[in-house]
């Protein structure tokens, strides 16, 4: 059985007097800061209920409202999406189901349907030219409208593996516009033949 929030807190915290914990993630290739001076956090104490993340309640949910991203490619089902800006990666895209919904809540078609979507996105992403992976994340924290991410690494670029690339896509300047979605139409085109639906659509 996992700890309590509160046995999470004693077991992170007691080595230190001031609740700060120790990390040597500094220390990999991939960190994407200078450590000096550089130290983690305090731990806070959880908070337990958590806040509402967007969305608990289907009214208010931003994903259904149909206002954030660029639209890219959708189905009976599916919606992709580019987020809002352009990000210091080559290109970060958004995979979510059109009806309001969390993981847990898919059926047995919509879920092999979800796995089949984000295989082809990965296969196309990591078939450009210059992109040497497609990451799929997921956190969900801030949305319960299922999402996942798909984010393009460069080729060339190792030190932006793994799992600090969502943090060089905030930290490097932004890819021209233009580019991202040259990039994305691309996506969406060769999804559409692929998978049927239409690009650039909700």
């Amino acid at each position: 059985m996992p700890l309590t929030p509160e046995e999470f807190y004693e077991n992170a915290t007691s080595r230190h007097s001031d609740n700060r914990v120790e990390s040597n993630l500094a220390s990999w290739e991939t960190f994407p800061f200078e450590t000096e001076g550089l130290k983690v956090r305090a731990l806070r104490k959880p908070m337990v209920p958590e806040a509402p993340r967007n969305g608990e309640d289907p009214a208010t949910c931003r994903t259904c409202a149909a206002t954030n991203g660029l639209p890219v490619w959708a189905n009976e089902r599916w919606q992709l999406v580019a987020i809002d800006e352009p990000s210091g990666g080559p290109l970060v895209l958004v995979l979510g189901p059109r009806t309001h919904c969390d993981y847990g809540d898919l059926s047995e078609d919509m879920a092999a349907e979800f796995g089949r979507v984000l295989v082809a996105l990965v296969r196309i992403v990591e078939s450009f030219e210059h992109i040497a992976r497609a990451h799929v994340l997921r956190w969900g924290d801030g949305s319960a409208h299922m999402h996942v991410f798909i984010s393009a690494r460069p080729e060339g670029f190792s030190q932006l593996r793994g799992t600090f690339l969502a943090l060089w896509d905030d930290v490097l300047p932004p890819i021209p516009r233009s580019v991202r979605d040259a990039d994305a139409a691309r996506v969406g085109e060769e999804l559409t033949q692929l998978l049927g639906g239409s690009s650039r659509a909700r």
